[in-house]
């Protein structure tokens, strides 16, 4: 097949559905052309049921078709999302042939058995980290040899995504980066160049290099839902909130009462808070409870919006406090999230009881959890113990053990990897130790708090809140200023009765 026959069959197979454009011309038959392509479309979409059933089709229509199989097999791969299912994959290529000699045999020209050898070290013998890094080192031996393949650019750009099984390496990521802006230059079109730049710039730092994919990758592939979604994680990690909310109400369909509680409907819900749209996010998280499966991720979403809700709206006695939501077999993440949210929520209202029994909650979720020995151990629950003690002893007005506290919470919220979307720890460290220094009349430190976590989460409405209340005690009215006018223009279509848009308003009209 010429590769304008390649290009020519992208381009039809991305007209219906709307996936993208990439050119990877193949030696199958010419009627399993434009399903192999949807796939791989679908493929870097990380539609991954989709790009399976495409890849099959390709199949059915060229039983021979080796890279049929070999993107089958890549679909049980999910690099980002430390996910791989071994298994699956082995039974694709076995389907291909019984040997991986049979297998290669099968592939009719040097460069799509480069592709089908770099899969069979990805799914062959050994641990899950050595296969990934001797994959990586496979694919980039296929840019080598090939160099004018974007295809394998991208494919080997987001192998290195996957070395740090699902821990954010920047370093590695920037590497990514340099091999993607070339492709995304090239062919503007393509989906996987622009997705996998938003990844590897879903951090606040880096994020403004991140807007041109994240603009661009919504029209690309239109008709992937993780299309629109992956576009906030630029956004999001910009304050971006109108973006946020737009992009994932996309995400998650329009048909509101099919939706239920996931990745996409919590980041929803997230910027609904940060566009001070309190009473829309109530009535969000009230349907994601009606639409909540059994499944245990399901319920963890919905208790990690129910504590997003209550923490960013401050209503301590709200209703969903009181459902029942079973976490009996959730991560120690989410139950601790869950115990901390119950504790301040409890100490807020006065019921000092219940703020305690928060506190041994959380107790006894760090000592019952064991650090799997292939990662390290989740930090979350371990900043959240700390910062409820720290309450607790602030409550008891023993402000320095509750300083010394949340200076130590602070310190292990640094040494995290940076994670993307909203925050695990539901109350950031920075954030909630602006807020106990402002309250001890410390307001040039929690000034200097506030100003740190608004550098890792921009615009975050409570930060902006926060470093406009120290800057104005601490008689930084320019700074002030900033932070006032700041929280106004995220909270443009805000619920009017909101207390801090208030305060806002008046602290600008008051300026001379």
């Amino acid at each position: 097949m010429t590769r304008a026959l390649g290009v020519a069959l992208a381009i039809l197979s991305a007209q219906a559905p709307r996936l993208g454009r990439v050119d990877f011309p193949t030696s199958g038959a010419p009627a399993a052309q434009a399903p192999f392509i949807r796939g791989v479309l679908l493929l870097h979409s990380f539609e991954y049921d989709d790009a399976a059933q495409a890849f099959r089709e390709a199949q059915q229509l060229d039983p021979g078709f080796a890279l049929a199989y070999w993107g089958e097999a890549m679909t049980y791969n999910h690099p980002l999302w430390n996910e791989q299912n071994l298994n699956a994959a082995r039974a694709v290529l076995q389907r291909l042939g019984p040997t991986a000699d049979a297998r290669r045999a099968k592939a009719p020209t040097p460069r799509e058995r480069a592709y089908l050898g770099a899969v069979e070290i990805l799914f062959g013998d050994g641990a899950k980290a050595r296969r990934d890094t001797a994959y990586a080192r496979a694919m980039e031996r296929v840019t080598v040899r090939y160099p004018a393949d974007r295809e394998a650019q991208v494919f080997y750009a987001a192998s290195l995504l996957g070395l740090s099984q699902g821990v954010r390496n920047v370093p590695t990521y920037m590497r990514a980066a340099a091999i993607l802006q070339p492709v995304f230059r090239a062919n503007p079109d393509h989906p996987g160049a622009a997705h996998l730049l938003i990844h590897c710039y879903d951090d606040a730092e880096h994020a403004p290099r991140g807007i041109p994919a994240a603009r661009a990758y919504s029209r690309i592939a239109p008709d992937a839902a993780h299309a629109q979604h992956m576009t906030t994680h630029i956004f999001l990690a910009s304050g971006m909130w109108d973006e946020v909310v737009s992009q994932n109400e996309i995400a998650s369909g329009r048909d509101r009462a099919a939706w239920a509680p996931n990745h996409y409907t919590q980041w929803l819900g997230y910027g609904y808070l940060q566009q001070g749209r309190y009473e829309e996010a109530l009535r969000h998280l009230e349907r994601m409870r009606q639409n909540a499966s059994q499944g245990r991720r399901g319920l963890a979403v919905l208790s990690q919006m129910r504590a997003e809700y209550v923490v960013n709206t401050e209503r301590w006695d709200s209703p969903s406090l009181r459902w029942e939501i079973d976490l009996s077999s959730v991560r120690a993440r989410d139950a601790a999230v869950d115990a901390f949210v119950a504790g301040l929520s409890a100490l807020r209202r006065g019921d000092r009881v219940g703020a305690d029994r928060g506190l041994t909650d959380l107790v006894d979720v760090n000592q019952n959890r064991a650090s799997l020995p292939s990662q390290p151990r989740d930090q979350v629950p371990d900043i959240l113990e700390k910062e409820l003690r720290a309450l607790l002893r602030q409550a008891d007005r023993a402000v320095g053990e509750a300083v010394a506290l949340m200076r130590e919470a602070t310190t292990l919220a640094d040494a995290m990897p940076v994670e993307f979307g909203p925050p695990g720890d539901v109350k950031p460290a920075h954030e909630l130790f602006g807020e106990m220094l402002l309250q001890a009349g410390r307001p040039r430190e929690a000034q200097r708090e506030f100003a740190r976590q608004l550098r890792l989460a921009p615009k975050r409405a409570l930060s902006l809140r926060g470093l406009g209340r120290a800057a104005a005690a601490a008689g930084d009215s320019v700074v002030a200023a900033r932070a006032y006018g700041e929280l106004q223009q995220i909270w443009h279509g805000a619920d009017t009765n909101l207390s801090a848009l208030v305060e806002a308003r008046r602290f600008l009209a008051a300026r001379p």
